[in-house]
């Protein structure tokens, strides 16, 4: 097991489980989303119980694994030491190492992935990945919205990091917002056009000109990277 970059993970055997403590729960809650493990469990359960849990879950598992891998768009990508990795606009290097589990750590303009196997093990490298990503959502996303929220003039709820098939945000009537993980592989102004689009529809549930008006308040050059969304989301795949 390590913790590190605020983690706590579980080696099960072909896969790494992100393991995720809440004080809320009563019961263990295993998921699966775009290949990657993740365990919900109540705060004090022992570390013997969740692998015994990831034990008697494998098969069932990596089958959902095995869904998630045919069923996602297809990707050049191999996973490889050198590999380019973008993140907010610009490329890091991937540097792949053959060893313990570690969460990936930026540094110098590298990306270090440590797993077993290496880059024997490209799928592994790239749920590591993944889960990158996620924790910089859930860190830098939150921030957005609380700076660019004062200039929208609305004040959100919750702020959610997900993993949605086919667009880069949502909102609901009771103010909670909620991004793409994967919107972190895009420039850095992206992002704040994904941020201030969510917000402005905490003023107007529609795409009316109206709407595109609060937008054009905040962000005048919306128009730029809502183009660059649009003709360039196929790069942010994974």
């Amino acid at each position: 097991m390590n913790t590190t970059d605020n983690g706590e993970y579980r080696d099960a055997g072909g896969f790494i489980a992100e393991v995720i403590r809440s004080s809320r729960r009563k019961t263990a809650d295993i998921r699966v989303e775009q290949g990657v493990v993740s365990i919900i469990v109540p705060e004090e359960l022992s570390d013997e119980r969740i692998d015994r849990l990831l034990a008697d879950k494998r098969s069932w598992i990596k089958e959902k694994m095995l869904v998630h891998r045919e069923a996602r768009p297809a990707s050049a990508r191999r996973f490889v030491s050198g590999e380019a990795i973008p993140y907010l606009g610009r490329n890091y290097r991937l540097k792949v190492i053959d060893g313990p589990f570690k969460a990936p750590k930026l540094d110098k303009g590298e990306l270090f992935v440590s797993v077993p196997g290496g880059s024997d093990a490209p799928e592994m490298v790239r749920n590591a990945v993944i889960r990158w990503y996620r924790r910089r959502a859930a860190e830098k996303l939150p921030a957005k919205v609380g700076r660019l929220a004062p200039s929208v003039g609305v004040s959100p709820g919750k702020v959610e990091i997900k993993a949605f098939r086919s667009r880069w945000g949502s909102c609901t009537p009771k103010g909670d917002v909620a991004f793409n993980w994967r919107i972190m592989m895009a420039p850095n102004r992206v992002v704040d056009y994904v941020v201030v689009h969510e917000l402005c529809h905490l003023i107007r549930y529609d795409h009316s000109s109206a709407y595109w008006r609060e937008v054009a308040r905040v962000m005048p050059d919306y128009a730029q990277w809502r183009d660059w969304l649009r003709d360039a989301s196929h790069a942010l795949e994974i």
